[in-house]
């Protein structure tokens, strides 16, 4: 079915904190989606700190980056990298930008990022660099300008993760479920290789097991389990999560025994009460 707006501005505030919450995005970056019933748009919130970000944030934009209906609110200067993207590839649906410190330092070395383990295998086979360098010389390393964003677009391809040389990192998926998915395990990822340096070793997934194992997490099942884990634990963060009403099944069941039969005493005979109370 398809959601709502208002159940997307919901859902796209909830993204926003839930990857904070999980260590990816800090201060700065942003999680965005595509509008649910018109792909010519995007959902974005204004310019806040994306653990604070609530539904009522959330607006709306062209795939220009222009805003629909205009607000005296700061708005993002870097919503082009989502505008741009969306512009390119159809097939994606969600975006986020973000500045993990697992991630910054392949930025900074240009060290290839790579799967290293199965449930990294969601960057996929190529995690490609783009350089602002090479297209715009010195700037402010911000991706403010369209043909800054189409550039980063271009530069990330058909892949779903592109680096950004001495800034982050964005990422893209298919909904906003599988974007959170692999922007979590991706920053992880990042997190293992570089400790497996510090080992002396790195024994990334093959081209094959990266195909395999992308495919095997990014099932329903697995994207739906991890979703509601971090919805669980953004709600005990933010003090909003309660246990279930429900007593587990096993109680349930044990409850509804029918307790066992008192065993009934022998009655004593008459001679023998008689003889107790002498």
């Amino acid at each position: 079915m398809t959601m709502t707006l208002d159940q997307a501005k919901d859902v796209i505030a909830r993204a926003n904190r839930m990857i904070a919450n999980e260590g990816v995005l800090d201060a700065f970056g942003h999680v965005t989606m595509r509008h649910p019933t018109n792909p010519g748009r995007y959902l974005m919130s204004c310019s806040r700190s994306p653990e604070l970000v609530q539904p009522e944030d959330i607006q709306e934009f062209t795939l220009d980056s222009e805003i629909i209906k205009p607000i005296e609110a700061r708005l993002y200067g870097e919503r082009v990298i989502h505008g741009e993207i969306y512009k390119a590839r159809p097939d994606v649906n969600a975006v986020c930008h973000h500045h993990s410190a697992a991630i910054l330092p392949f930025c900074i070395s240009g060290m290839q990022l790579k799967p290293v383990y199965h449930l990294g295998a969601t960057m996929g086979a190529s995690v490609p660099f783009w350089d602002s360098r090479d297209d715009f010389g010195d700037t402010t390393l911000i991706v403010a300008k369209p043909e800054e964003g189409a550039s980063l677009a271009e530069a990330l391809g058909p892949n779903w993760m592109v680096l950004m040389r001495r800034h982050g990192a964005t990422t893209a998926g298919k909904t906003l479920e599988e974007l959170t998915f692999r922007t979590i395990y991706t920053a992880r990822n990042g997190a293992m290789q570089i400790e497996a340096h510090n080992l002396g070793h790195v024994s990334p997934l093959t081209p094959a097991e990266t195909e395999l194992a992308g495919e095997y997490n990014l099932r329903p099942g697995p994207v739906a389990r991890a979703w509601e884990y971090w919805m669980t634990r953004l709600a005990k963060a933010e003090g909003d999560w309660h246990p279930a009403a429900k007593a587990p099944a096993r109680k349930a069941k044990a409850a509804t025994k029918k307790p066992a039969a008192k065993k009934s005493r022998p009655k004593k005979s008459l001679a023998k009460k008689k003889k107790s109370r002498r």
